[in-house]
């Protein structure tokens, strides 16, 4: 993979590392990469709520409409809604502005392919390609210019599109919504609404600066507050781009990506929907994810630490789910990235399908402790590859004599290298961790 694009493409703090002018050219690149040349061919672009997606979305626009490629202005949606539209508006490609779960002054671009599936490293390597030398891009005039179009019903195709995939009927629901001040701070509401839930929505007014902050999947202690405080039956909290969701139960207690994995795996298995009787998950996931799993006759494929290894091991090994503990979940039957909406709709449905709480559906899994702590660094490869972490990892495995595990690795889309240990000794953990930070910090 190029260097310009990581795991979850390009990011940057806006209009300093993700610059209006670096925008434009990966749109004109992307648009000529993608197009192939055709008649007509269109892109799908949606945004979050950023105050920098104004500045990168007209940016990016121009740079698409200037290689001869109409832009369809889908506003601010989830990512996973622009995958889905970019397949069935028959797009040659989805762009996606949003840096998703990051602070505010960050932002990225993201492309998927007319598939709706995130892009190859190949043809992210030939954009990059041509960001860098640009030369090889025509500039068509006249009748050959690109236009905008505002795709008005971005919104209502949507959310017909989650209706459709899963109709349950959730009357006698009752569930707070946190929709982090970002992408699904209308259609999340308005979906669960339609469906027949009583809806408490949290961090729904958006202003441009508030995205994530203390609020959504990464901050959950307004949402379990209000859940207790509401008496309502659960509570949802979805990220900024809302492709990624966690939950909380009516006692205020998280369910993690691992236990709703298990949840909707279970549910899938009984109804003969597990594809290949195969959940993918990633090393990050709880032992007790595996030990539940296993339990219940299913395999478990395990991949690095990203959602689109997820989604390359689902499609090598025919599987349609699997996930990651930080509720970024894959539903292949119905779209082809994560997608919090649809994963909340599926774990409702599961809910209402056994008449059980969540408390008692996510108690299926036994979560074995873990600690995990982020540091930051300005480098990442000096520091995963220093012999002095080496060898502070392999004391650290030693120590736990095969009752845990120890993991070490960079972020793919922050400047942070994660320390986790899992077992079921908390004290143990937690001195073990403190050395290994110790050790990153000094080699930050």
């Amino acid at each position: 993979m190029g260097v310009m694009f990581g795991t979850d493409g390009v990011r940057g703090i806006a209009n300093r590392d993700l610059t209006v002018d670096l925008a434009m050219k990966i749109g004109r690149a992307g648009a000529h990469v993608l197009a192939l040349g055709q008649s007509g061919a269109r892109i799908v672009v949606g945004r979050d709520t950023r105050i920098s997606g104004d500045m990168l979305e007209a940016a990016l626009t121009a740079g698409i409409c200037s290689a001869g490629v109409d832009v369809l202005k889908a506003g601010i949606l989830p990512t996973p809604a622009v995958a889905y539209l970019t397949r069935e508006l028959g797009a040659v490609a989805g762009v996606v502005i949003s840096a998703s779960h990051n602070p505010v002054e960050d932002n990225g671009i993201k492309y998927f392919g007319p598939s709706g599936y995130k892009l190859p490293d190949s043809t992210e390597e030939q954009i990059e390609s041509l960001v860098k030398d640009p030369s090889a891009i025509p500039s068509p005039a006249g009748p050959g210019v690109g236009r905008c179009l505002d795709l008005s019903d971005a919104s209502n195709r949507y959310m017909n599109f989650l209706k459709k995939s899963v109709a349950v009927d959730l009357s006698g629901i009752t569930v707070v919504v946190d929709c982090a001040n970002g992408a699904a701070f209308q259609v999340a509401p308005m979906v669960l609404e339609d469906l027949g839930a009583r809806v408490i929505p949290i961090f729904n007014h958006p202003d441009g600066l508030n995205i994530n902050r203390v609020c959504g999947s990464t901050h959950l202690g307004a949402l379990q507050e209000k859940v207790v405080k509401s008496g309502a039956d659960l509570g949802l909290g979805f990220d900024g781009d809302a492709d990624r969701v966690l939950a909380v139960d009516s006692g205020g207690k998280i369910v993690d990506g691992d236990q709703i994995m298990v949840i909707c795996a279970r549910h899938l298995k009984e109804r003969g929907q597990l594809h290949k009787n195969t959940v993918v998950a990633t090393v990050m996931s709880n032992m007790g994810m595996h030990l539940a799993l296993r339990e219940s006759g299913i395999n478990v494929m395990e991949t690095k630490v990203g959602d689109r290894y997820v989604l390359e091991e689902c499609l090598r090994c025919g599987a349609a789910f699997g996930g990651e503990q930080s509720g970024h979940i894959l539903f292949l039957e119905h779209n082809t990235t994560g997608d919090g909406l649809l994963t909340a709709l599926n774990l409702l449905a599961v809910i209402k399908s056994q008449g059980k709480p969540l408390s008692d559906l996510a108690a299926q899994m036994e979560r074995l402790p873990q600690i995990l702590e982020n540091v930051k660094v300005g480098d990442k490869n000096v520091v995963m590859t220093s012999p002095a972490l080496c060898e502070a990892i392999r004391s650290a495995e030693e120590t736990l004599e095969g009752q845990g595990r120890v993991l070490v690795r960079p972020s793919g889309t922050e400047p942070l290298v994660r320390v986790m240990a899992e077992g079921r000794d908390m004290r143990a953990l937690r001195g073990l961790v403190d050395k290994l930070v110790t050790v990153v910090n000094k080699l930050a």
